[in-house]
């Protein structure tokens, strides 16, 4: 089918944006140069693509379908004009995918190397759970991820490296000063009140699984979206945090790791990436420090 890629950039805006008047501002056209080139792509496709009212456009289930296609292909073309643009000099752009926590605690050192070396180059870091940079870098969002593993969410790319292992555990603060030098079960840690990462990270699934795998349902007292927070709060004596052992403070006095019996399988931090897709200078040298 022979169709305009104008008429794709068309649409791609005014499904972003869901306005004909702001995809005309962002493409510089008019407003009725943008609805003629939509009614010309729906007569094209034979589909209605979008639901129109006097005050809102939306998507139909055609045009959202159409829009899951588009945004990665309009991603990898402003990709792809971006990397022409920039001098092969300065290293040119980097964009990471990684959550707060492995930016924080292991991402730094690495990205201030970068820096030193490519003092020209742009770095991007976009902040997202594990889960949600494997969809970052499949939508071309991002030239590289670097994320816990195992992640399931990791089977259509091409690309992984593991980079580092690590252990999770379990600390308190002298609220729990009982437990110290104890070992306890899965199953008696269950009775206290147990802070984790919400449902929507790799983190929760693990801990969630090894739970399960001792026939145990785990209800945990507070979920967060931050591990820096889950540490806050084990300070004041909330609860019982579980987090990566590598975000443990260096420098406090009031908390300790509560010991288990059963030893917690160690993960990994990866580092992925489609070889598939070009990357710039810079990613291809940053991908060398690992």
């Amino acid at each position: 089918m022979d169709i305009n890629y104008e008429l794709y950039k068309v649409f791609y805006y005014v499904a972003t944006t869901l306005s004909f008047s702001e995809a005309s501002k962002q493409l510089y056209i008019s407003q009725s140069a943008v609805s003629q080139s939509i009614k010309t792509l729906e007569k094209k496709l034979n589909q209605t693509l979008f639901i129109r009212s006097t005050k809102k456009v939306r998507l139909t289930p055609e045009g959202e379908i159409l829009l899951r296609h588009i945004d990665p292909a309009m991603n990898l073309i402003k990709r792809g004009e971006s990397q022409l643009m920039e001098s092969s000099s300065t290293g040119g752009q980097i964009r990471i995918g990684a959550s707060d926590t492995i930016c924080r605690y292991f991402l730094v050192p690495y990205l201030e190397r970068f820096h030193k070396e490519f003092p020209g180059a742009h770095i991007k870091v976009t902040n997202a759970t594990s889960i949600q940079c494997v969809e970052l870098l499949e939508n071309g969002q991002v030239d590289l991820i670097v994320v816990n593993y195992p992640n399931a969410y990791l089977g259509n790319v091409s690309n992984v490296k593991k980079i580092r292992t690590f252990r999770d555990v379990f600390i308190a603060n002298n609220a729990f000063s009982e437990l110290k030098g104890q070992k306890l079960t899965l199953k008696q840690l269950l009775k206290y009140p147990i802070l984790m990462l919400d449902k929507k990270s790799t983190t929760s699934e693990f801990l969630h699984g090894l739970f399960q795998q001792h026939q145990l349902d785990l209800v945990p007292e507070i979920e967060l979206s931050s591990n820096d927070l889950l540490i806050d709060l084990a300070s004041i004596g909330l609860g019982i945090a579980f987090i990566p052992d590598y975000c443990i403070p260096h420098k406090s006095d009031n908390l300790f790791v509560v010991e288990t019996e059963e030893e917690l399988p160690e993960r990994e931090l990866a580092i992925a990436y489609n070889d598939q897709i070009p990357v710039s200078k810079g990613a291809l040298e940053f991908l060398k420090y690992f």
